[in-house]
């Protein structure tokens, strides 16, 4: 059995199918690792959402950003942007079928026999493997149960910036999803800047990716992520950085986990998304 990972889909299903046909991937014995935000701004994210959801156990997927927001939609908590992509999921006669599905995803995926940790943006400086299952378990109960459009609607603010063990209720749990799914940046001890997006090199000098943080508990873990296409690929302080800027007409980047040195799979991408300016 091979194990892959691929970055962000972004509603960009052909050059996820080029690069698994590259490797031959075989669905009744591989397993494909998705990084999250497998919709939005690309012009197939129902094709995206239907290949992944119809792989079954051969697909393990965690909760982008994005992904979530199509979500808030869903239950009408949002409403659509200018840039969205999401309205031929919304008109799908498949609609509540896949959104049921993509809200039992997981925002953290942890492998022990495999030795890697996936997750769509980060975990916060202060938490260690334990904690980061604990608290990503918090969400993902309510997100899978009867009222998930509670939890939606309480997700969208920037605060808390800072992790308080001491700290509960809606705060508490909309820190993990702003950790788990958009975080970037944070200042040396370990607090959030979520409005900061500046290309790495170009930000503030108190800020550092959350990685670079001194003292990180994560540093001993393997872990794999997407959502910072900025970034591109590489291995940093043991982190595997895999959105490659498909969306913006770079690359998707597809990896072997179950190998002692992972090496890019690329194809190129036509883009669907240009730049504001």
């Amino acid at each position: 059995m091979a194990v892959y990972a691929v970055g962000d889909l972004q509603g960009c299903l052909d050059p996820l199918l080029r690069l698994l046909d590259k490797v031959t991937f075989d669905p009744t014995v591989d397993r494909l690792w998705l990084v999250g935000d497998l919709v939005n701004r690309g012009p197939q994210s129902l094709e995206c959402l239907e290949f992944v959801r119809d792989l079954g156990d051969a697909a393990v997927c965690v909760l982008g950003n994005h992904d979530l927001h199509l979500l808030a939609v869903h239950y009408g908590l949002q409403k659509s942007r200018r840039r969205d992509t999401v309205d031929d999921i919304l008109f799908s006669p498949r609609r509540g079928e896949l959104m049921d599905w993509l809200r039992r995803q997981s925002l953290i995926h942890h492998d022990e026999s495999l030795g890697w940790t996936m997750v769509h943006a980060g975990l916060p400086p202060q938490w260690d493997l334990a904690t980061a299952l604990e608290e990503a378990a918090a969400v993902e109960r309510l997100l899978a149960g009867p009222e998930p459009q509670v939890l939606l609607g309480n997700m969208y603010s920037n605060q808390p910036a800072l992790w308080d063990p001491e700290r509960s209720g809606w705060d508490r749990l909309r820190f993990t999803i702003n950790c788990c799914t958009r975080m970037r940046y944070c200042d040396k001890n370990g607090e959030l800047d979520l409005d900061c997006k500046d290309v790495p090199g170009d930000q503030p000098k108190r800020l550092m990716p959350w990685f670079a943080v001194p003292g990180r508990a994560s540093r001993d873990l393997r872990l794999v992520v997407g959502h910072w296409s900025t970034l591109g690929y590489g291995e940093r302080e043991g982190v595997l950085t895999l959105d490659t800027g498909c969306v913006w007409g770079r690359s998707m980047t597809l990896v072997r986990l179950d190998k002692k040195k992972p090496k890019p799979i690329q194809t190129d991408c036509a883009q669907a998304l240009k730049p504001r300016g």
